[in-house]
């Protein structure tokens, strides 16, 4: 048995087997008929451990809730990771994410929009984001209202130095497995609404829903991206 920084390998070999066959099986329930994009949530989890997965656990993408830890691990990630930001972004940090992450998932307002925009623009470069829906219209979760969704992503698609690649969600916390379907049934009827619109005749985009209590259920219900911690990792002491 091998150990990485507390972190026992045939455990998460073990992990990251039995979550890409739950999401194998749930996509042939879904409406595309492939699994989504395994994004682990790698908040608090030592870079010697996210390296081990990348090297043998055929991990290819990554999301950071906080820029400063992101900012810490970045220089010792393995190179061929994509890196992405899934966690709450302040204006004030969104110069440090340009360059290095591949894209930002939380994006819930025109104004935050356009400081990523602006960042961008001045790094000559054009950063991909997603559209942040509050799905269970939760007072203590940011993003936008569902019945907002369309009309703010017809203003921040016109950001220039952004490319709005589709949207986010996180659903409210369920007693019932099953009760997490009908907020990702909703939000995949928005996306398919923005989908619709061509705003930028997008190639591939994206619907990023489902986390470690909920990637089976996003899965059948179209998810192209999950952002998967607990169920990969275990549970971890967040301070």
């Amino acid at each position: 048995m091998a150990d990485i920084c507390g972190y026992d390998t045939s455990l998460l070999r073990d992990s990251f087997e039995r979550v890409r066959r739950e999401l194998e099986a749930a996509a042939k329930d879904s409406p595309t008929g492939k699994p989504p994009l395994l994004l682990a949530a790698t908040k608090t989890v030592p870079v010697e451990v996210i390296n081990y997965a990348a090297e043998n656990l055929g991990l290819t993408d990554i999301g950071e809730n906080r820029v400063d830890e992101l900012l810490e691990k970045y220089d010792r990630l393995d190179p061929n990771l994509k890196v992405h930001f899934i966690g709450a972004l302040q204006t004030n940090k969104v110069k440090h994410l340009i360059g290095r992450v591949s894209m930002i998932h939380s994006v819930d307002s025109e104004h935050l929009a356009r400081e990523i925009g602006k960042a961008a623009l001045k790094a000559g470069t054009v950063m991909d984001v997603l559209l942040e829906i509050n799905i269970g219209r939760e007072e203590n979760k940011r993003g936008v209202m569902p019945e907002a969704a369309m009309d703010e992503m017809m203003k921040i698609s016109e950001i220039e130095g952004i490319l709005v690649k589709g949207v986010m969600t996180m659903a409210p916390k369920c007693e019932k497995k099953a009760d997490y379907q009908k907020y990702f049934a909703e939000t995949r009827r928005i996306f398919l609404d923005i989908e619709a619109k061509k705003l930028h005749n997008i190639i591939d985009p994206v619907l990023s829903m489902g986390m470690s209590d909920s990637y089976v259920e996003a899965a059948r219900e179209g998810a192209t991206i999950v952002r998967v911690g607990t169920a990969l990792f275990g549970h971890r002491h967040y301070q």
